[in-house]
């Protein structure tokens, strides 16, 4: 087996055993030799004791997408043995602590022992030391055995514990030690190797809930109000940090509010208040509390309040898988709350568009006085990703949409209505509390309500409000990121839609498609509602398969239901194990399908991996 630059390494641990700083170490360094890389920490959702892994895919062609079968294995979890080397492809390499030496039933992969255990009792007195130092050991041997440079690792380290010289010292101590080890008694580097590379400059690491609070700080928020749940609390976290960071006047004070509610309800309840008051808000949540939030959210639509949320999808329902990736809160966001609702949904498919469409959320918010939801997802929330640098437009302005100030008030010729219709585009002008003295004042309500915001009872008139809040849903639908299309063959009778997450997969799927005979166009939704390019895009198309993450088709639903597009035409195409997808996936799932000529159903059988 050989494979330069192009290999997949993933790490057997126990969960709370300290190695999610080493194994990071080990894609930080590859990523400073020039390699994209794309880490995937799959960890269990108790905090100490379950089986994790991390798994780090080297692409020097650029492929982010996560890809199926593992060619290095570092093992060193006893109860995951037999799923672990399961996945080993033939000829691939299996790496586990020795110190106690096993067989493991295959003759057609590499066993590599390496006595980790032993060796860092012979080095270090502190038990504690010699349990959580074997983690760097065994990406000091793995540095020798695929040809990483030790400086690389070494400068990692150093900014990691520059803070603590004494845990600087016993780190690179463990690191030598399994360099050493690897050098004496294997011949290095393996046939699996890296070497330098400028496929990744330019490039940066950052996790999609990192880019998103950044977007935040960018985009003019000041208040965050959120209830801890996982996937999206590091996006909390992380505006929080760059909130104390650049948000800070001459004096040291923030500016800016971090509240942490008593639970999602009141959380979303804190941004629309805010937002109310004229503060550019958000809160951060994942599938169950967007159940939670529901009630308030439909009061933020009907009232006419901006407000920004983020949800980081996870497995569901209920409690779900919550630490592994789903697209499965689509119907729930794009409907959310009781009666007749729509909801602007973006999403995002890295953390370059999560920052890009973080700032975009608020633009959108205010100039539709309503909320915004980023469908961001766990895969992208949490893991790191090589994406291009972000980038701001330092003369780009906060559009603040239709507010009127006191001079404003002051020249209108007729009575102020905050829910009537000038402009014909559903949208109506809006004031911030305290602008005028006298005019300008309103009371906000979740009942029906006349143009002028009093109370009624009049169905007609709600009826009125009813349809324009409907034309305003239609007016966001120019004002919304157009879908990216991906035109190969103009003469393909066969495409692909999909979103998100899927992104690097898609793409990737669609390379192996047209190696093997099948050029097929795609389109990737940016934002609901839908733009006439989708209904365009499935018309021009025989078939169109559907990818998302979901079991339900929400994502097909919704194109049936709001672009108009016939069911027949729509070909799902199904994941929901909560794994992130990968290009052979797609493809198989595609091609199997296309050669059987079964449409839908088989279309639906094939695709659910599972099942």
């Amino acid at each position: 087996m050989t494979g330069v630059n192009d290999f997949v390494v993933k790490f057997a641990n126990v969960n709370g055993s300290g190695s999610a700083s080493a194994n990071s170490f080990f894609a930080k360094a590859l990523f400073r030799m020039g390699l994209p890389v794309s880490p995937k920490n799959i960890f269990p959702s108790n905090i100490q004791g379950l089986p994790t892994w991390f798994e780090v895919r080297i692409s020097e062609a650029g492929h982010l997408a996560r890809r199926e079968g593992v060619d290095i294995m570092v093992a060193m979890n006893p109860q995951t043995y037999a799923q672990d080397v399961e996945e080993v492809v033939s000829g691939g390499y299996l790496i586990y602590d020795s110190t106690r030496e096993r067989e493991f039933g295959r003759d057609d992969i590499n066993v590599l022992g390496i006595p980790i255990a032993r060796l860092c009792a012979f080095a270090f007195d502190d038990p504690r030391h010699r349990q959580l130092f074997k983690n760097i050991v065994y990406v000091g041997a793995l540095a020798g055995l695929v040809g990483i440079e030790i400086s690389v690792i070494e400068q990692i380290i150093f900014e990691q514990f520059k803070r603590k010289e004494h845990l600087n010292d016993a780190n690179l101590k463990a690191l030598h030690i399994g360099l050493d080890y690897s050098l004496e008694k294997f011949k290095c580097p393996l046939p699996l190797r890296v070497r330098q590379s400028d496929a990744a400059t330019g490039k940066i690491m950052i996790s999609g809930n990192d880019a998103a609070g950044l977007g935040c700080i960018y985009a003019g928020a000041t208040v965050a109000a959120w209830y801890p749940i996982t996937p999206s609390t590091s996006l909390a976290e992380a505006f929080e940090r760059y909130l104390n960071k650049y948000r800070i006047d001459e004096c040291g004070r923030k500016l800016g509010a971090v509240v942490q509610a008593e639970d999602e309800l009141a959380a979303v309840g804190i941004a629309i208040g805010a937002g109310w008051n004229g503060a550019r808000a958000f809160t951060a949540t994942s599938g169950p509390g967007i159940s939670l939030m529901s009630e308030f959210i439909g009061l933020a639509y009907f009232a006419e309040i901006p407000v920004v949320i983020f949800n980081v999808q996870r497995g569901g329902p209920s409690t779900g898988m919550p630490t592994r990736t789903q697209q499965s809160d689509i119907i729930a966001c794009a409907y959310a709350s009781h009666g007749d609702t729509r909801h602007v949904l973006l999403f995002p498919s890295d953390p370059k568009e999560c920052f890009e469409m973080a700032a975009e959320a608020f633009d959108l918010a205010e100039r539709l006085q309503t909320p915004v939801i980023v469908m961001s997802d766990l895969d992208i929330g949490m893991n790191t990703w090589v994406v291009d640098p972000l980038e701001w437009d330092d003369s780009r302005k906060h559009d603040r949409g239709k507010v009127l100030d006191a001079e404003a008030l002051e020249a209108l010729k007729e009575k102020w209505g905050r829910y009537k219709d000038s402009d014909g585009d559903g949208i109506p002008y809006r004031t911030i509390p305290g602008t005028h003295p006298e005019k300008g004042a309103y009371f906000t309500r979740g009942s029906s309500h006349t143009e002028y915001a009093s109370y009624t009872e009049d169905g007609l008139v709600n009826a009125k409000n009813l349809a324009r809040l409907l034309r305003k849903f239609k007016t966001a639908m120019s004002m919304v990121p157009r879908p990216t299309i991906n035109q190969r063959d103009e003469n393909s009778k066969l495409g692909i839609i999909y979103f998100g997450g899927t992104d690097h997969a898609v793409r990737e799927g669609l390379d192996l498609l047209e190696r093997d005979g099948y050029r097929l166009n795609a389109l990737r939704l940016r934002a609901f509602p839908f733009s006439p390019d989708v209904a365009a895009f499935a018309a021009a198309h025989e078939r169109v398969f559907v990818i998302e993450q979901n079991r339900d088709g929400q994502m097909r639903s919704l194109l049936i239901t709001e672009a108009g597009i016939q069911a027949e035409k729509l070909i799902p195409v199904l994941n929901f194990d909560g794994m992130p997808l990968s290009g052979a996936f797609v493809a198989g799932c595609i091609q199997s399908t296309i050669e059987t000529n079964e449409h839908v159903a088989n279309a639906l059988r094939l695709s659910v991996r599972a099942v």
